[in-house]
């Protein structure tokens, strides 16, 4: 006989779960004293949406649920974001929701929710355990819900009486993988796509990729001379120094590459649902009907033909699709290797950084400084705003696992993610980047790190301002400025009152030994850049954009 709460940790264990992050609850107590005698980490957080935002990292990373734990009410309403970030993002992420005891439910208790209505839309699969004894029945459904097909969050609420409760219930098992791959005939037309082609083009993005699967792609770029695109905030998926890469196929995409994608013949989309973010607004792939003969691979079969009809549909993983092509050979050398060429040089012009620019600082020669001191192996966070510009279209990723940013422009996300990535894997480099209204939003997970020694180094590029925001409201209503502007902390004094180090970066200059320090200190860090609000895009500054409006 076990009680519910000891049936979930045993159900995680089964199923492979080495860490949880939580803020804890009174409503599954029973949980946190069955992990106290469990092998199970646990990471007690500041706030529930930077657990799931934690979860979520540590499933983009390794493909394998993230899992997360919260009370019932605003626990699990500020977990919501997590949540959203993940299914947008297609991550696997159990969160688990201590819920109201049974005698009280639909009395509006308190702080009860009803979980399925709340979750319903940005929730992959949402349940409630009645009886502990079949939680290894749910519990082991729900790892294969979130992993399998399009992956996604699963939502487990746990009643309180339940986690109490004494049952007899079987072992848990862990579930069985389902993978899903291409048929010999979908991949024949391919081939005899590709063969007739002139100008095609490769999109990777989505999940469900590995080391094995980015090395695989890169034998069949090399094998047919393509060229090939990431999708928004998908960039580890290929490296961006090897010869056949094009650029990132996001916001703010390069124009050369937007019309070499408009102007291919056929486009082999990998993995990626294509959105509105990636499409620029479905003009590089216009919804329904495509001007390209689209190949579409995704392991799930509801996202063939959901927003576009493809040419050729191919249900199966990017991994086990890019194993199976990459034993197919073209027929004759491509006529397209030249473009191949001019296309990546392209993508390095795109990606040089400018010198200078508004202001005492200058983030492009930041941003080189970063690209010769990081390890290939160094992974960068971030959440969204203007000043993600500067990581995603001049950062040139070299490594898969390398990445965590929301495709879902959530911010928030870079401070708490960087605290799971560095938990994932303590000796490898961490460095999320914040705006000054992004860190605010999550940066007390920064206290985290320092709870559990995880030196990471956030870099808080602050201009005082909603960054995005503004520019945007300068563009539609120039000088018209209301509810952007901000009045900032010291965040450098604020890492110190943290237990961490801070640094405040005032010119160009001072970044590399402001950052140097950060990183001899061992532990975590804030580099406060205080930048120039004219320094809203790496081209143009506010008064341009005013100016033109």
């Amino acid at each position: 006989m076990k009680t519910g709460g000891q049936l979930i940790v045993d159900a995680l264990e089964a199923n492979g779960t080495d860490r949880i992050f939580c803020v804890p609850g009174e409503s599954y107590l029973a949980v946190l004293d069955a992990l106290h005698d469990s092998a199970i980490r646990t990471i007690v957080c500041r706030q529930e949406g930077g657990a799931a935002m934690m979860a979520d990292c540590q499933g983009r990373l390794t493909g394998k649920p993230g899992i997360c734990f919260v009370t019932r009410g605003p626990g699990a309403t500020n977990a919501s974001a997590g949540i959203h970030i993940a299914m947008q993002d297609s991550v696997p992420l159990i969160l688990f929701i201590g819920q109201v005891a049974s005698h009280a439910k639909e009395r509006e208790a308190f702080q009860e929710v009803d979980y399925k209505k709340f979750f319903g839309d940005i929730a992959k699969w949402v349940v409630e355990i009645d009886d502990a004894a079949r939680i290894p029945e749910f519990v082991t459904r729900a790892f294969a819900v979130a992993t399998s097909g399009r992956p996604g969050p699963v939502v487990i609420s746990l009643p309180e009486d339940m986690l109490t409760s004494e049952v007899d219930a079987p072992q848990a098992l862990p579930r069985t993988p389902v993978e899903t791959y291409p048929g010999g005939a979908e991949l024949d037309a391919l081939e005899m796509l590709l063969n007739g082609a002139k100008r095609p083009f490769v999109i990777l993005g989505g999940t469900r990729w590995n080391e094995e699967a980015v090395a695989h792609m890169r034998t069949i770029s090399e094998a047919w001379s393509l060229p090939v695109g990431c999708s928004f905030r998908r960039q580890m998926l290929f490296d961006h120094l090897h010869a056949n890469y094009a650029g990132d196929v996001g916001i703010g995409i390069n124009p050369k590459l937007a019309a070499q994608i408009k102007a291919a013949d056929v486009v082999l989309l990998i993995g990626g649902r294509m959105g509105e973010m990636p499409s620029s607004d479905y003009t590089l792939l216009k919804s329904p009907y495509p001007d390209q003969a689209l190949v579409h691979v995704h392991a799930d079969a509801g996202e063939l033909g959901r927003v576009y009809r493809p040419t050729l549909a191919i249900n199966a993983s990017p991994a086990a699709f890019v194993e199976a092509f990459a034993k197919r050979k073209p027929a004759a050398k491509p006529v397209w290797a030249g473009e191949t060429e001019k296309a990546h040089a392209a993508y390095l012009d795109w990606s040089t950084p400018p010198e200078s620019g508004p202001g005492p600082v200058h983030m492009g020669p930041i941003m080189n400084y970063l690209e010769k001191m990081l390890p290939d192996d160094a992974i960068l966070t971030n959440g969204a705003g203007n000043y993600a510009t500067w990581v995603h279209r001049f950062h040139r990723s070299r490594r898969f696992a390398t990445q965590a940013a929301p495709t879902s422009g959530s911010m928030g996300y870079g401070t708490p993610a960087a605290v799971a990535a560095k938990a994932l894997y303590p000796d490898r480099t961490v460095v999320a980047f914040a705006g000054d209204g992004c860190f605010l939003m999550n940066g007390q997970e920064f206290a985290t790190a320092v709870q559990y020694d995880l030196p990471i180094i956030v870099i808080v590029v602050n201009n005082g301002i909603y960054g995005t925001i503004r520019m945007h409201q300068e563009r539609e209503y120039p000088g018209r400025v209301v509810a952007t502007d901000l009045k900032n902390p010291d965040f450098a004094a604020l890492a110190r009152a943290y237990g961490g180090h801070g640094e405040t970066v005032e010119k160009t200059a001072d970044f590399a030994p402001a950052f140097e320090r950060a990183s001899a200190s061992g532990k975590p860090a804030i580099v406060e850049i205080r930048l120039d609000p004219e320094a809203i895009t790496p081209t143009r500054t506010m008064t341009q954009i005013r100016d033109k409006a």
